[in-house]
């Protein structure tokens, strides 16, 4: 038996990327795996069952969990995400920047460690040892799925007549959308025409000056937009609207938009992050220089007077392969079902 905790995606209103995670893994595992809760789990487990967790979790969300993992009643999984909170505290949730050293801690408890990219598990392996820690989980590294809503891949190989482009994540200095407001707003004032789109909800601690900075440039140009909340219909939509998704984030795990961007078939401008570069490398994606506002305004600039230069990257997005969550699920599987 293969029990999944989804104790927070249960209850989730946001589709954050750790939420679009489990909640995908959850789709595509089927009746193969027990969905339970933590609060409502009975926890009366055998030695061969599985316990598999895709969310983040401490002593406080979760009583008993650390006298679980240490009891060992049965094999125990998780999929790591990233460091982000102990690297970027001064931009993170405080909630997840107090709570990550103990959850780090946690799953050395853990049978296995699935990682969500390369970066991560080295990261993750790195820490520990900074910590003295030398015994570890078996650590393996599994790619996430690309396919964001249930319709089939999209394929859009014909380049919008206008331009227009995308950025999707949560509104805070981590994903740098700032640097994209600085580039825009140098174009749109060298006569420059195309649409900016922001998706992506507010990070309510450190996202309020970004929020205020686009709204204020929302009054004057008429060209940039904000959508707080998208429905993957909507976000499918607007996908096929858009000459390219623009990434210019500072630290990912794995960087879903930029997956999701080839899914829906549409080239991604990314930072130049080894994480990114992970899946950026194998087609569809420009990558520049992190945080270089000059290099990402000289680019887009180029992009935007001369449309074909999306062209190549465009074709190489919708036919390089991608996986899939059903893929995700069924390896993650068959690699439990193995050990």
């Amino acid at each position: 038996m293969i029990y999944f905790d989804i104790t927070k995606t249960a209850q989730s209103r946001h589709a954050s990327g750790l939420t679009r995670v489990s909640r995908s893994l959850l789709t595509a595992f089927g009746p193969r795996v027990v969905p339970v809760r933590w609060e409502s789990w009975d926890r009366k487990v055998n030695p061969n069952d599985w316990y598999l967790i895709a969310e983040l979790f401490s002593e406080e969300d979760r009583p008993g969990i650390t006298a679980f993992l240490e009891a060992k009643s049965c094999k125990t999984a998780a999929v790591f995400h990233d460091l982000i909170p102990l690297r970027f505290p001064h931009i993170t949730w405080p909630k997840s920047v107090a709570r990550h050293p103990v959850y780090v801690k946690l799953l050395t408890h853990f049978n296995s460690i699935y990682c969500v990219s390369n970066y991560s598990k080295n990261d993750l392996i790195h820490f520990w040892k900074w910590q003295g820690i030398t015994q570890f989980p078996e650590m393996h590294t599994i790619t996430l799925g690309s396919d964001f809503s249930s319709d089939n891949r999209v394929i859009l190989s014909k380049q919008p007549d206008a331009t227009s482009f995308i950025c999707v994540g949560i509104i805070e200095p981590r994903k740098n959308q700032e640097l994209l407001l600085t580039a825009c707003k140098t174009l749109w004032d060298e006569g420059l025409k195309f649409d900016m789109h922001c998706v992506g909800r507010l990070n309510p601690h450190y996202g309020k000056p970004i929020l205020e900075k686009i709204k204020r440039l929302m009054r004057d140009y008429s060209t940039l937009h904000y959508h707080d909340d998208l429905t993957d219909s909507q976000m499918k939509d607007l996908y096929e609207t858009s000459s390219a998704s623009l990434f210019p984030t500072r630290a990912e795990g794995c960087g879903l938009p930029l997956l999701e961007s080839l899914w829906s078939g549409v080239p991604c401008i990314c930072s130049d992050l080894p994480v990114l570069k992970e899946n950026a490398d194998a087609g569809g994606c420009l990558l520049i220089a992190s945080d270089d506002v000059a290099s990402w305004t000289k680019k887009l600039r180029e992009i935007i007077k001369d449309p074909s230069r999306l062209a190549y990257l465009r074709t190489q997005a919708h036919t390089r392969a991608l996986p899939t969550w059903q893929v995700t699920a069924d390896s993650l599987l068959r690699s439990l079902n193995t050990l």
